[in-house]
């Protein structure tokens, strides 16, 4: 009989902030999968890492995060293999993904491969979104107001665009981009009104105005909230 594959959402960055069945599932599980840089130790794991028993077979999915070349299928093939053999010899794999695994996550490209031939679940996790908004002690949207969630590597006009049709915003992965954000977002006379969050939950987290933000670089996991007044009722 086959293993069964797992996504688990292991959340922003507090290892509290894993739901129970996260949990569970992590300690029933033989194989731990989880992404890594090319060099350097897995967030994901690090957030986990509390939770992991130890004994259990690693598997470290080593993957180039460079922009142009990401994702990196190749590589995903390669680990979906490795990870098949295990699934093969009745071995659950829990694959570990920061955040929540459908949104933004790596492992639906690991999903996409091997879903088709063994059970697979996914267990959803806090997201960047929620744990942003509650740093910033914001709320991301009311009433009938749409949320649209915003890459920061877009083009710049296309963000500008994305932003003028919005009623409230959450811009992500902003990290390089940060220079690129603030101009249409002034031009757009929304800095004012907008939050600045990095790492979420973790023990460094930040949060502030964007307008009171220096001129340092932004790391990858940061995020700015923007939303419209409230239009009144109807």
């Amino acid at each position: 009989m086959s293993g069964t594959l797992y996504g688990l959402g292991v959340g922003p960055g507090d290892p509290e902030l894993l739901t129970l069945k996260a949990v569970r599932i992590l300690q029933e599980s033989t194989v731990i999968a989880y992404p890594a840089p090319e060099v350097g130790d897995s967030l994901a794991r690090s957030i986990a890492a509390p939770h992991i028993p130890r004994g259990r077979i690693e598997i470290i999915v080593r993957t180039p995060l460079i922009p142009d070349t990401f994702p990196a299928y190749d590589v995903y093939d390669r680990y979906a293999e490795e990870i098949a053999g295990h699934l093969e010899q009745g071995r659950d794999v829990a694959v570990l993904c920061e955040g929540d695994p459908f949104l933004y996550g790596s492992f639906m490209y690991l999903f996409e491969r091997l879903s088709a031939r063994f059970e697979a679940q996914v267990v959803p996790g806090v997201s960047s979104l929620g744990a942003c908004a509650a740093a910033a002690a914001r709320p991301l949207v009311s009433r009938n107001q749409v949320l649209s969630v915003i890459p920061a590597p877009l083009p710049e006009e296309e963000l500008e665009a994305r932003l003028r049709a919005a009623d409230a915003a959450a811009l992500v992965k902003v990290g390089r981009h940060l220079p690129k954000v603030r101009g249409v977002l002034a031009r757009l006379g929304l800095e004012a009104a907008a939050d600045y969050v990095e790492h979420a939950s973790m023990a460094d987290q930040k949060v502030m105005a964007l307008s009171d933000k220096d001129e340092t670089p932004a790391p990858y996991f940061s995020m700015i909230l923007v939303r419209a007044a409230e239009g009144a009722p109807s």
